[in-house]
């Protein structure tokens, strides 16, 4: 079955940075338009950034300048380059594939279990 595993989230303080990795597994044949979203507690999930597999990119105004998404189609892996990290970042960060062709067929809005970056003050 394909799965999206997330990796890299841990604790770390008010300006530090964080590296978020998204891996599909599988046999992949493509994948269209991968994404991070968060949720915080209380709130409702958002989303980050997203990368196209032309590798067009958007990100969330709140993370502009600070987060850059990047995505290599050869190993089926997205990446989460977090940078100047606030504690307002704090939350699990989720990826997202809106779809995968596999050896199973396609497989649509695909989601990772998350990973918890916390950022302290």
């Amino acid at each position: 079955q394909v799965q999206l595993v997330e990796s890299g989230g841990g604790l770390v303080q008010t300006g530090g940075s964080l590296r978020l990795s998204c891996a599909a597994s599988g046999r992949i044949f493509s994948i269209n338009v991968m994404g991070w979203y968060r949720q915080a507690p209380g709130k409702q999930r958002e989303m980050v950034a997203r990368i196209t597999s032309g590798l067009s990119t958007s990100y969330a105004d709140s993370v502009k300048g600070r987060f850059t998404i990047s995505r290599d189609n050869a190993k089926n892996t997205m990446y989460l380059q977090m940078n100047s990290l606030k504690p307002e970042d704090t939350a699990v960060y989720y990826c997202n594939a809106d779809w995968i062709r596999s050896e199973y067929g396609f497989k649509n809005d695909i989601w990772g279990q998350g990973t918890q970056v916390t950022v302290s003050s």
